[in-house]
């Protein structure tokens, strides 16, 4: 749903990314502090009931996604390397992400339910992200679904941005129980795509 957005944001920053090039930071040294960006602000503000703030922050550090890739495409360091690297951290990031709204529904808010939701959405992001790389390991494609990564990170971060902003907790809560169905969907979808493509190779 998101993903049409990148090649906007990626035009955006090509001349950031050209010029940490010219001061010779390395793309894996920006995923590496973007990840670190992302992980801090969310189990620090987040805990702490500051979800605007820490999705101000997180979304700053966010483009350091887009920013290393872009770095590497222009400098030819793509690698297999700096594609797990890549992989990896994002995985990182996320699950703070969600680990941190995790906390916030069980220290602040104080509801065993939301923040099992939240867990259970930590969960099967895990699960969503597996599948495809599982998926590629055995030389089938198990991309698509409704609720892709970038989609859970922008839904995600946006309602609890708002919900803070305008105290409409309910928006957060929502939000999370639409992540819950859609990330199974994906799951259970990803799973069937596999499946015909095992069946067809038969």
């Amino acid at each position: 749903m998101f993903e049409h957005l990148r090649a906007f944001f990626t035009n955006l920053i090509t001349p950031v990314a050209r010029l940490l090039l010219r001061l010779n930071v390395s793309p894996d040294a920006v995923t590496v502090v973007g990840t670190l960006g992302v992980v801090l602000a969310a189990v620090w503000f987040f805990p702490q009931g500051e979800l605007l703030l820490g999705v101000l922050v997180i979304t700053a550090f966010v483009f350091s996604d887009l920013l290393d890739g872009t770095m590497a495409r222009i400098s030819g360091r793509t690698s297999s390397w700096g594609a797990f690297l890549d992989s990896t951290l994002d995985r990182m990031g996320d699950s703070a992400i969600f680990g941190g709204l995790v906390l916030y529904y069980a220290w602040v808010v104080e509801s065993q339910v939301l923040a099992a939701l939240t867990l259970y959405c930590l969960v099967t992001g895990w699960l969503t992200s597996y599948a495809r790389a599982r998926a590629e390991s055995l030389g089938y494609e198990a991309k698509g679904g409704i609720a892709a990564r970038a989609d859970r990170l922008v839904a995600v971060l946006v309602a609890a941005g708002l919900s803070d902003t305008f105290a409409v907790p309910v928006l957060l809560e929502v939000v999370l129980w639409l992540l819950a169905i859609a990330s199974t969907a994906t799951v259970v979808q990803r799973i069937l795509t596999v499946r015909r493509q095992a069946r067809a190779a038969v």
